[in-house]
């Protein structure tokens, strides 16, 4: 991406987007202070949420691009890249970035969850789409860790601030959930193209060329990162992709395991798997039987 700019600290971001840094971890940066600019590819050393109010040009993510409409927030984990595709146009930008380092949060109950916020792994075309309600609290969020920001830092500031992004996050994954049932997108029908894209595999020579199916391929294959994808399927289906692609697996197995001229064995490397006893092992712990005690019991 051309014109990289690196931001290392909390500082270099606000002094890029003329902001006043409060507090050396944590800023609410108000982008509508930020001089007039051209595209440009951003790094981050930093948890980064960005809330754009217009619309200002093709969001890049990565590899990616994305039509980046005004009431949207896309976030973006720590050594990520992002930016504004360049047109040669000049653009003001508008809007908010939360932004947060790793070290706030260390040691803290944010600390050790915040892998559980998949979403920074998404990519920008799974951005999160608000309503005019959920655009209202997330300003609210945002106005009160700013408001704890503009007070002198005491023995409460980063517990209250850090507990604020928390909440924040939480109902962003609030408003993910939402997203997933009431959106209108190219996702609609998900699980009947997950089904098609496992039948077609087993169809295929692709078990014994390369492998079990992963999440990361079945990801890959349907458009989706592959934390999206995997929350998609959770929340359709209350299991995990992993388990959903086991299930399958061994629906797979159960039919080839009636035919008496197959060994375990044959049916394992038919499946994907590298050794047999991984096979066996997963077997028993999904059916409650081994394939043979299986075999035998039908």
């Amino acid at each position: 991406m051309e014109n990289m700019r690196r931001f290392e600290t909390i500082s270099d971001y606000n002094a890029f987007n003329n902001n006043e840094t409060l507090h050396p971890l944590v800023s609410v940066v108000d982008l509508s202070k930020a001089n007039p600019r051209t595209g440009s590819g951003m790094y981050f050393g930093f948890y980064t949420i960005f809330l754009k109010d217009v619309k200002c040009g093709d969001l890049v993510y990565g590899r990616h691009t994305y039509d980046y409409q005004e009431g949207t927030l896309v976030f973006i984990a720590p050594g990520q890249i992002a930016g504004i595709k360049s047109t040669g146009e000049v653009y003001q930008p508008k809007g908010y970035a939360l932004v947060f380092h790793p070290d706030l949060i260390h040691g803290t109950s944010l600390g050790k969850h915040i892998q559980d916020y998949s979403f920074f792994g998404y990519q920008s075309s799974e951005a999160l789409h608000l309503s005019e309600r959920e655009r209202k609290i997330v300003l609210d969020c945002f106005s009160k860790i700013e408001y704890e920001l503009e007070r002198a830092i005491d023995q409460h500031s980063k517990k209250l601030i850090v507990s604020n992004i928390e909440l924040f996050l939480n109902y962003c994954i609030r408003f993910y959930d939402r997203q997933f049932i009431t959106r209108d997108n190219p996702h609609k029908g998900i699980l009947e193209r997950f089904e098609n894209l496992l039948n077609e595999y087993y169809q295929s020579d692709k078990p014994q060329t390369m492998g079990l199916p992963s999440v990361a391929y079945c990801a890959t294959e349907l458009n989706l990162s592959a934390n999206y994808f995997g929350d998609l399927v959770k929340k359709e289906t209350g299991k995990t992709a992993q388990e959903y692609i086991q299930a399958k697996i061994i629906d797979v197995a159960k039919e080839k395991i009636f035919d008496p001229s197959k060994s375990v064995s044959e049916i394992s490397y038919a499946l994907g798997f590298k050794y047999p006893q991984h096979f066996t092992r997963l077997f028993k712990q999904k059916v409650g039987h081994s394939p043979n005690e299986y075999r035998m019991l039908n």
